[in-house]
């Protein structure tokens, strides 16, 4: 593990406006320009995006998937969802146990425990479980109370304007 100027962090990147894993990426992009090694673990994406194919063999960040990129409807979430969502869980608290990276990134597990797929208690449990040194980042919109009051930096991406709302597409390369 690199050196770091100070203990580490918790961030939570939430609300309904478009932005949050691109920030992860960007802070993951940062700490990679300065040696630090980033674990970036995305919740309910099994597909191939930009981000997968540009990080994939990465010296300093290593991307995994947890999900198999279909749409979850909370009342109808199906129980090999909440296993790739304890996966995710379980792979993200070794790789922050391991003191092999400086940050880890949980893409979209705000979002995942709104569903029902993951308990509060069970982010909750391994912010309680994270070295002192390790920089975590929590991403998805609907971020849980506990959470944010746990977090030390919360940012909220507000949706103002969006070309979504003029029928523009999710387009390769800007969205996915």
């Amino acid at each position: 593990m690199a050196d770091t100027d100070s203990a580490g962090c918790v961030h939570v990147y939430t609300g309904d406006g478009k932005g949050k894993t691109t920030a992860a990426l960007g802070l993951a992009l940062r700490a990679a320009g300065h040696g630090l090694r980033t674990y970036f673990g995305q919740f309910l994406k099994g597909q191939d995006s930009g981000e997968l194919r540009a990080l994939c063999g990465h010296e300093f960040i290593m991307i995994e998937q947890y999900g198999d990129g279909g749409w979850v409807a909370s009342d109808q979430a199906r129980p090999e969802q909440r296993a790739q969502a304890l996966e995710g869980l379980a792979a993200a608290r070794v790789a922050m146990a391991s003191g092999r990276y400086d940050v880890v990134v949980l893409d979209e597990v705000n979002v995942v425990v709104a569903l029902g797929l993951l308990a509060v208690e069970e982010v909750l449990r391994l912010l309680d479980d994270r070295p002192e040194s390790v920089e975590l980042i929590l991403t998805g919109r609907g971020a849980p109370a506990e959470v944010i009051e746990r977090a030390d930096l919360v940012t909220e991406m507000r949706a103002v304007k969006h070309y979504h709302e003029r029928g523009v597409q999710a387009r390769r390369g800007i969205e996915y």
